[in-house]
């Protein structure tokens, strides 16, 4: 059998020194690469499995040219990076790391709350500068505050057991309900609007797919509560870029705490959009990103909220079960 790793950033060899006391694993002819997949198409025209993360691309086109292809482990929890439809068409089988991050996550996104509401951004670029006035760097407590948390899988549940730590008031929304955690924890599931409409923080905890795409948008914005603060650590395309801008500027949203943008691979490859076929509307994104970031009520962090010592240990764990499990032909945590 043979493997390819694609994406890893500096992984490789902690995944090296676990495959070493996985013998089953031991034997898989493995490869690594570090740019694009589709540089390498040649290199692994005859994979039998691939294992990625996010950045990688899993397309219709990448997945026709590889014949043997049989089996793909994502790195992550979402999966919205690779053809599902292609993949069950072609018989393809597609495993995930379904729970890694779910405290991790949670912590980073009161991590960026804070920086929010006692201005720790402002406060740290003025202060190593040899200034130590603390004019407009009021901030505001969260205790008594009202957080709404779009989705509650895994991480929204942290995220409410964290808030109500700090004494903050919960509403939450979700199609599906988990009305005994609720109970449990203190919480109140409302409808979505109403969410948008009462509460202080909005945070977004929300698998990406064709039905959360902009699920805050240029319509739904004016909901907003004025002043609120907008958290998103799930998939920058949950949050029109564009409507996001407009109501920061007017006021009505009075920060955001942001470790994803729309189009964030786009800004990592910046020469990619220099290309001749380059789409207008990306090219769109890339820019109002681009604006988005000047803005000063805004904190913005490289997508590294899943990025803990302990969460990357349960990926790679998780990520070499699934590959063994399918290599027993007993495959887990399927996707599809």
């Amino acid at each position: 059998m043979k493997i390819a790793f694609f994406g890893l950033m500096d992984w490789k060899e902690n995944i090296l020194s676990k495959i070493k006391e996985e013998s089953d694993i031991e034997k898989i002819n493995i490869l690594f690469f570090d740019d694009k997949i589709e540089e390498h198409l040649e290199e692994i025209k005859d994979v039998d499995a691939l294992a990625c993360f996010i950045y990688t691309k899993i397309t219709k086109d990448v997945i026709t040219k590889l014949d043997k292809l049989k089996f793909i482990a994502t790195l992550s929890t979402g999966f919205d990076h690779i053809d599902l439809k292609e993949c069950k068409k072609r018989g393809i089988l597609v495993s995930n790391v379904p729970v890694y991050g779910s405290n991790t996550v949670a912590e980073h996104t009161f991590a960026l709350l804070l920086t929010i509401s006692r201005n720790v951004q402002k406060a740290y670029s003025r202060a190593i500068e040899g200034n130590f006035s603390i004019d407009s760097l009021m901030g505001f407590d969260l205790y008594g505050k009202t957080i709404g948390i779009v989705g509650t899988g895994n991480i929204g549940i942290n995220v409410a057991r964290i808030a109500k730590g700090f004494g903050m008031n919960i509403v939450a929304y979700d199609l599906f309900k988990k009305d005994a955690l609720a109970k449990e924890i203190g919480f109140e599931y409302v409808e979505y609007l109403e969410l948008l409409e009462k509460s202080d923080v909005i945070t977004f905890h929300l698998p990406y797919n064709e039905h959360t795409h902009h699920i805050l948008n240029q319509e739904n914005v004016k909901k907003i509560k004025k002043g609120a603060i907008i958290i998103n650590t799930a998939r920058g395309a949950l949050i029109d870029t564009k409507a996001l801008l407009s109501e920061l500027k007017s006021g009505r949203i009075g920060g955001c705490g942001l470790d994803v943008l729309e189009g964030e691979i786009d800004i990592k490859d910046d020469t990619a959009v220099l290309s001749e076929n380059y789409p207008v509307e990306k090219i769109k994104t890339v820019v109002l990103n681009n604006m988005l970031l000047k803005n000063h009520n805004i904190v913005v962090t490289p997508h590294i909220a899943f990025y803990s010592k302990e969460a990357i240990g349960r990926i790679i764990d998780t990520t070499l079960k699934n590959i063994k499990s399918f290599t027993k032909e007993s495959p887990i945590n399927l996707v599809q």
